[in-house]
């Protein structure tokens, strides 16, 4: 295997980030994963994201292309008895290319990520949705089912 490299994302990594993000939901067969539309705006959401002290996107390359990624987001939140500050993260965007999968790809960015969250964030917990093919990986890093599951509405005719 050729050298890994596995460091925090770079304005040029656009087109990569929103490749991978479409290769996810391809492979959780969400409908309109080929679309422009949406694939238009997360690559708008990158540049505006990717430098930001609020988000943590980790990439690891391989040969110089990007084959896998995995994003913290830090989501301010309302202050409880578990997490008085009402810092969390969310977790998301794990993903590797199909043909870069079972390398360790993405366990290498979603590790480099993890180090982001517990030592730099200043984030209380973390939280994600979590695939059946990742589900074994979050368990490792100390991810468990949540009491309370998420339930989500859709509030647009994409939703």
């Amino acid at each position: 295997m050729s050298d890994r490299v596995v460091r925090r994302a770079r304005a040029t990594d656009r087109d990569a980030f929103v490749a991978l993000r479409a290769v996810m939901f391809e492979a959780m067969d969400v409908p309109g994963w080929d679309d422009d539309e949406w694939q238009q705006a997360a690559g708008e959401w990158f540049e505006r994201s990717w430098g930001s002290a609020e988000h943590c996107i980790v990439v690891a390359e391989v040969d110089g292309r990007v084959v896998a990624t995995s994003v913290a987001s830090l989501r301010d939140a309302v202050p409880s008895p578990g997490q008085p500050a009402g810092r969390r993260v969310l977790v998301h965007n794990v993903c590797t290319l199909p043909e870069a999968r079972g390398q360790g790809h993405a366990q290498a960015a979603f590790a480099e990520m993890m180090r982001w969250v517990r030592e730099e964030s200043g984030a209380e917990g973390a939280e994600l949705y979590a695939t059946a093919a990742g589900r074994t990986m979050y368990e490792r890093a100390g991810f468990r089912e949540s009491t309370y599951p998420a339930l989500r509405l859709g509030l647009t005719s994409h939703g």
